[in-house]
């Protein structure tokens, strides 16, 4: 029996009962309902820096995609972005790729806290509970010299809710209480956020729980070991007195169950009920001081960060490695005009990883430590009215600590350069290149026994990657189209005690338009990863990229007739593919239809409800960022079939 077992069932009927009691308070009713864009343009618009050359490239992720995916997992919150794929099923697995890179080589980040700590390779580095989000953004194959250190082939930028979006302007107090089920693995989810303000200061708590059954697959093969079992939790709170504002943010993710003995695979030779448990912890904190309303040179911002990843499996020899990463920011941003700036400052970052066993038969304390200390500058112009420039650069020094105890120096200098160019009233043009210095990254601290030796880091160098992207977006009344072509290059990248050089390119396509009551979307992605020269399967590519091919997304929202009442759906479409060698399964395609109704009552507007099917045709597939469907070795980690889920959400 898992340690989740033990725990009381949620209490359904009393939630319930709380949730239609909060909606019928008349004092917590609202003039309006709540509404959310399918357009990511809404959340650009709220980026400081969203109009900023380095920023053309970036996807946002809209408000509707975030509400959505709060009941959900990383692969809803990204569902209509093709370029950004999620495989892995299951939120302890789920690995993100950004035009075929691997997360692990993006520069992540939490509230401002770098992430990425290494973990074990059948399971996620990066946890995220969507619940807790509400701006998302990727700055795909290049990043700005301000996105700190290890940013090789791009970032991804989480961050989480604050107070002043739960509450309205002289609002107190309020907050929002989500339910939600789903019936393939019959899962409960209950949710809820506090937030206060007043006198300067803010507040806001956020508690998740999560707990069902292992789902069926598309086929109705029950996939043992998936069953949903995490508690999420967020504690914020900021002060702000004039254009002094100081904010601090702790959150910690659990999730502790059984799960199959390679948690991202499906199983070996076939789905097993052999399961073993996977305690997992993940936590992160943030500190900053920043001054909010500054429009002059003096525009400073201090960060202080720790993240912590931590995965435990007793069975078979007591493994428990913890990975983390320690940071600070000083920064200041000198604001030339309104359009223009320059960023300057210093980060360092202190990240290690810990294996650890009291087993007899392999005891082990291993441990691997980088310290690194960078000094960045980035400048945001506008020359013309039609051009738009950043460029920047760094210089980091890194000290190396490994396992064997060998202490190495790396040092390297990053450059990149960004622009666009508004061709006519409709056309613009857009490109950027960069070359990223990223030290020595820390191992898979799940693999540490094999770099004991003494020689275990002769043939290691540090990882460079350079990077270039091309594009257009062509606007016409509600209708854009977009595209661009992206090279990814990395040398000396690390596997274990040697390198490689790994490669992913391809292009992307998108197209949107949206109409008075409605809104659409679609986009092409596609990609192709190569391990020292030659085409490369998910065990080659392993923690840098992944065979995604083509793939594609669909998404649609439509207002009814009838007040209060939005439809919507949308596709996820996988193209057949070869796989890289003739003795290897090729990749099979796939189309996955979703479709949902949300409905705001018009007497009862902080009341919403929505029903909600995914795989409607119950689909059996693997997404195609899952790992191993190319191995006839590995049973692939199936998505679930058709999932009906019902999500009430009262805002109070």
């Amino acid at each position: 029996m898992t340690p989740s077992a033990l725990r009381p069932r949620h209490r359904a009927s009393c939630s319930v009962i709380a949730l239609l009691t909060l909606s019928a308070q008349p004092l917590l009713a609202q003039d309006t309902t709540t509404a959310f864009a399918l357009d990511p343009i809404v959340i650009q618009s709220q980026d400081d820096l969203g109009a900023a050359a380095d920023r053309a490239t970036s996807m946002y992720v809209s408000e509707r995609e975030l509400e959505q995916a709060r009941s959900g997992d990383l692969k809803d919150v990204f569902s209509g972005i093709a370029s950004v794929s999620v495989g892995g099923a299951l939120p302890l697995t789920q690995k993100i790729f950004v035009n075929g890179v691997d997360m692990l080589n993006l520069g992540v980040t939490m509230d401002g806290t770098p992430q990425n700590n290494r973990a074990f390779h059948h399971v996620s580095a990066n946890a995220i509970d969507p619940g807790l989000l509400k701006q998302v953004r990727a700055d795909a194959t290049v990043s700005p010299a301000d996105a700190g250190p290890g940013a090789l082939a791009g970032s991804v930028v989480f961050e989480t809710v604050d107070a002043s979006d739960i509450l309205d302007p002289g609002d107190t107090f309020g907050g929002n209480l989500r339910l939600s089920f789903s019936d393939n693995g019959e899962t409960l989810q209950s949710g809820l956020t506090l937030a206060g303000q007043g006198g300067g200061f803010e507040w806001l708590l956020y508690g998740k729980v999560a707990d069902g059954s292992d789902y069926d697959s598309g086929a109705g093969e029950r996939i043992h070991g998936t069953r949903a079992d995490l508690q999420s939790y967020l504690a914020k709170a900021a002060y702000q007195a004039g254009d002094h504002r100081f904010e601090f943010s702790a959150q910690r993710l659990e999730d502790s169950a059984l799960r199959q003995e390679r948690a991202n695979f499906g199983g070996r030779g076939g789905v097993t009920d052999a399961l073993t448990l996977y305690d997992t912890t993940r936590e992160s904190y943030a500190f900053s001081y920043e001054t909010p309303e500054a429009t002059g040179l003096w525009d400073p911002r201090v960060h202080l960060g720790y993240s912590e990843s931590q995965i435990d499996k007793p069975d078979p020899w007591d493994s428990n490695g913890t990975s983390d990463t320690a940071s600070a920011t000083i920064e200041n941003t000198f604001n030339l005009n309104a359009e223009e700036t320059v960023t300057a400052g210093i980060d360092y970052q202190r990240r290690s990883g810990h294996y650890d066993s009291e087993d007899a038969t392999y005891p082990a304390n291993d441990s691997e430590t980088s310290r690194n200390l960078g000094f960045f500058a980035q400048a945001r112009l506008q020359p013309t009215d039609r051009l738009k420039v950043s460029f920047g650069a760094r210089y980091d020094r890194q000290r190396f600590t490994g396992v064997n105890g060998v202490k190495e120096t790396f040092d390297g200098a990053s450059g990149n350069a960004s622009l666009t160019y508004q061709l006519t009233e409709e056309l613009a043009l857009r490109g950027g290149v960069s070359s990223v210095f990223g030290g020595l990254v820390i191992e898979d601290n799940y693999l540490f026994e094999g770099l004991r030796g003494a020689n275990a880091y002769d043939e290691l160098k540090a990882v460079r990657a350079d990077n270039a992207t091309l594009g257009f977006d062509w606007t016409r009344g509600d209708l854009t189209l977009s595209g661009e072509v992206f090279v990814t290059e990395m040398s000396n990248a690390r596997s274990g005690t040697s390198t490689f050089d790994f490669e992913s390119r391809g292009f992307n396509l998108g197209a949107t338009y949206g109409w008075a009551s409605g809104f659409a979307r679609a986009t092409l992605s596609h990609s192709t990863v190569e391990v020292d020269g030659e085409s490369a399967g998910s065990y080659e590519a392993q923690d840098f990229g992944a065979p995604l091919g083509t793939v594609m997304a669909v998404e649609f929202e439509q207002q009814t007739g009838v007040e209060g009442l939005t439809v919507g759906g949308g596709l996820d479409i996988a193209l057949d593919e070869d796989a890289p060698d003739d003795s290897l399964n090729d990749y099979e395609g796939y189309t996955v239809v979703n479709a949902w109704a949300e409905y705001v009552p018009a007497r009862l507007p902080t009341l919403t409800l929505r029903l909600g099917v995914n795989n409607l045709f119950d689909k059996e597939y693997a997404d195609r960022a899952t790992y191993g469907a190319e191995y006839g070795s590995i049973t692939t980690l199936k998505e679930p079939g058709r999932t009906v889920s019902l999500v009430a959400v009262s805002r109070f």
